[in-house]
């Protein structure tokens, strides 16, 4: 809990610089008054409501992908105070460097009221953006930052109290930041030192891989802790120190703009202890150290995945398409311009979004937005108020401000509908007078907004039959398959090979250098792959991942799943009876079967969520 002063004298600090443009010194600590200072010449008004940007579901898809490695290696630690978070009413935040939320994980009623100051993934936190904060003012000052109540610039984060440290990788580059956030009336006072532990143990197994051949040094003046997240742990390559942690760098006085111009013998008057070994090493300062120095690796995976140089292969791969498709989408595209609606069609994991993304790019509204609406995504309750927005006050957990909703947001440019198929009938009658009328009124509201949009609808069903059994409306069906493109299964190209080679040349492959042998080539392609593009390119990116710089990615490279069915996932095309239900349903019995009966597992292979494969077998009757 706070003290019983804090809240008067912030309050009496906020009238002194906000209202008097005093200087409340004594009152709030430097930290937060030179905050206060670099957003008010940054034009930052304290009593509004920051205007925040989300940023789009696909973008932030995008940026999840990026520091996919990221999050992966704090996983433990979120995981930990996660637990902790739930408990005390908080929730636990990891953002990217440049302060864009990643994961907010914890209490859910906390969650719902950090969702009303933005304080969820997608939303920026620099302080830039979002004023004086824990996330914005760690990534300026580098380092563990405290802020509570009204130490936010903007007066509505007053509800929050928040603690967040900057992650640092070896070479002292920021790679993410920590948050522990809760209600500021109820301020938990071990929380910044929960967080500055957590990201310890995260720095500290980012020493874990990389650093080939070179010599790690582990120091610490206690030798209990050797082998802990409080050991200094320095990296030496010809002599020369390349990198180290916070640890380290406080023991020997140092800071990272060093590494790189000290040697070994600059730092210590001892010789490098033998590999293994655990010694006593003075240090030129004259202080004595327990040291132990690793044994040199020489296979370990790069640790450069955090870093940019490694982003690359983790990124989505550039559209590759063949003549055929080419010529299709160029086709679509003018169709699109003279206002008619397109209909995609395929099976799960082709590609529709891509296609929709490279139609809008080529089309003459490609300045516009590009807004994608994923139908089988949003829970139902949400999907009106997420399509066509609300009025501020429409619902009980409505925005203060309201929200335009998808389509305005999409007006002028391209609204994506994926896997319109799955959208319930009531809102199907809804969204036909929208597009019909081109106009949309915001629940809990009376006035129409005009709008104006290209519309590229998107399904893995066949439509036509859905809407002879009475499952999708037929008016809707006609209205948005105007023009149709059907985009063919992986298996169906001509030169599978071609592909999965344009596929590893568009993840990165070349850059890095990493080649897969012809023979891994011809076995990728002769597999069905049921979950097509989105199936294939997981595997690339795992591959790539996985490998070493220069190598060349063998069969036995693969998992050990298709490495032991190996060409045996290849399916017979004659169970097939052509229609995309049946396709479906064919490729989930399959990779069950395959899985032995593991939903769980199957999911992960076809690339869908669990629920995605219940929802179709309870679609299809089957099973």
């Amino acid at each position: 809990m706070r003290h019983p002063g804090f809240t008067e004298s912030i309050n009496h600090a906020r009238r002194s610089f906000f209202d008097s443009g005093s200087e409340p010194r004594g009152l709030v600590s430097e930290t937060i008054l030179a905050s206060w200072r670099r957003c008010r010449l940054q034009g930052l008004v304290a009593d509004e409501r920051p205007s925040v940007a989300l940023v789009e579901r696909h973008q932030l898809g995008k940026m999840q992908e990026q520091h996919e490695v990221l999050r992966r290696l704090c996983r433990p630690e979120l995981e930990a105070l996660y637990a902790s978070a739930n408990h005390a009413g908080s929730i636990v935040v990891l953002t990217a460097p440049d302060g864009f939320i990643l994961d907010a994980l914890g209490n859910a009623d906390f969650l719902d009221k950090a969702a009303r100051v933005s304080l969820r993934p997608g939303a920026p936190w620099s302080e830039a953006a979002t004023g004086t904060n824990a996330i914005g003012t760690a990534l300026i000052e580098r380092r563990a930052i405290e802020v509570r109540g009204g130490e936010h610039y903007y007066a509505p984060h007053k509800v929050l109290s928040c603690s967040a440290s900057p992650i640092f990788d070896p070479h002292g580059e920021v790679v993410g930041v920590l948050d522990l956030s809760g209600e500021s009336s109820s301020h938990h006072l071990h929380a910044l030192g929960m967080v500055q532990l957590a990201v310890e143990q995260i720095e500290h197994r980012l020493f874990e891989s990389g650093f080939d051949g070179a010599d790690i040094v582990r120091i610490q003046p206690d030798a209990a802790l050797l082998g802990t997240a409080r050991e200094g742990m320095l990296v030496f390559e010809a002599h020369k120190l390349v990198a180290a942690n916070r640890h380290a760098l406080r023991l020997l006085g140092m800071d990272w703009s060093e590494l790189g111009k000290r040697r070994y013998d600059e730092l210590f008057a001892s010789a490098l202890p033998r590999p293994g070994s655990v010694t006593g090493m003075r240090c030129q300062s004259g202080e004595m150290v327990h040291a132990r120095r690793d044994v040199p690796r020489q296979s370990s995976t790069p640790l450069r995945a955090l870093r940019s140089t490694h982003v690359k292969p983790l990124r989505s791969p550039a559209p590759v398409f063949s003549p055929t498709m080419n010529e299709a989408i160029d086709r679509s595209v003018r169709l699109l311009d003279a206002d008619i609606p397109l209909l995609l069609q395929g099976e799960t994991g082709t590609g529709k979004e891509v296609v929709a993304r490279e139609l809008h790019r080529r089309s003459a509204r490609a300045g516009a937005p590009f807004i994608a609406v994923n139908c089988a995504a949003l829970p139902e309750s949400l999907i009106e108020s997420e399509l066509f927005g609300y009025l501020p006050g429409a619902f009980t957990g409505a925005r203060r401000e309201g929200s335009p909703g998808l389509l305005r947001e999409a007006d002028g440019g391209t609204l994506f509908l994926d896997e319109l198929g799955d959208m319930p009938l009531a809102m199907q009658s809804r969204l036909l007078r929208v597009l019909q009328e081109r106009e949309v009124t915001p629940l809990g509201g009376s006035r129409a907004h005009p709008i104006d949009v290209t519309v590229i609808a998107a399904t893995h069903r066949d439509l036509s039959a859905a809407a002879e059994r009475g499952e999708f409306r037929a008016d809707l069906y006609y209205r948005i398959a105007q023009s149709t493109l059907r985009l063919p299964a992986l298996h169906e190209h001509v030169d599978l090979a071609s592909v999965i080679e344009q596929l590893w040349r568009a993840l990165g492959g070349d850059q890095i250098p990493m080649h897969l042998h012809p023979e891994l080539v011809q076995d990728l392609a002769n597999r069905r792959w049921p979950g097509n593009l989105r199936q294939l390119v997981g595997l690339l990116r795992s591959l790539m991942a996985l490998g070493n710089v220069g190598s060349v990615v063998t069969r036995r490279d693969l998992p050990e799943d298709l490495r032991t069915h190996g060409s045996a996932q290849v399916l017979p095309h004659a169970n097939l009876s052509g229609s995309l239900e049946s396709i479906e349903l064919h490729a989930i019995d399959e990779a069950i079967t395959t899985c032995d009966g593991n939903v769980a597992a199957a999911a992960r292979k076809l690339g869908v969520s669990r629920s995605t494969i219940y929802r179709r077998l309870a679609q299809h009757g089957a099973d």
